[in-house]
């Protein structure tokens, strides 16, 4: 079954039970996939799905610090629970030990040398880690040690 298959399941399981909020969020999540296949005209594979739901919670935590912000605690909620249902579709994530183990492995197989070479190592670790990680974090940690290489 393909992720798509699968929350698509879900929206039917959560029609059924009548749980609301997590319809409502579950519809969200498809019309953005639909969306993205009309726009580029093609099936999205369950990477392509993958990434429409990591944007979708990016954009969910970077509102909530928005409301925050604002003093709307209500919609900070709401959007926490929008993510929790989206989380819930992404694979296991990657802990800080195989994180830097995938950073070691990639600097050294593409034979990166300074921060110009963040581009080849970043595009190693993209493979393995996309969905598993946060990309930006990774990013961050990646400048940080071709930062630090001698040379």
């Amino acid at each position: 079954m393909t992720l798509k298959e699968r929350i698509t399941e879900d929206m039917k399981s959560a029609m059924r039970s009548g749980e609301k909020e997590r319809l409502a969020t579950i519809r969200m999540a498809l019309a953005g996939i639909k969306q993205r296949e009309v726009d580029e005209r093609v099936t999205l594979d369950d990477a392509q799905v993958l990434a429409v739901l990591e944007k979708m919670i990016k954009q969910r935590k970077e509102a909530i610090a928005q409301f925050a912000s604002g003093g709307r605690s209500d919609l900070v909620a709401k959007e926490s629970a929008e993510i929790t249902v989206l989380e819930a579709y992404l694979p296991a994530q990657m802990s800080g030990a195989e994180i830097e183990t995938l950073i070691s492995q990639a600097i050294a197989s593409s034979g990166a040398a300074s921060p110009k070479d963040m581009g080849k190592v970043m595009a190693l670790i993209k493979s393995q880690a996309q969905g598993r990680a946060d990309m930006s974090a990774v990013s961050a940690l990646v400048r940080d040690r071709l930062g630090r290489l001698p040379g």
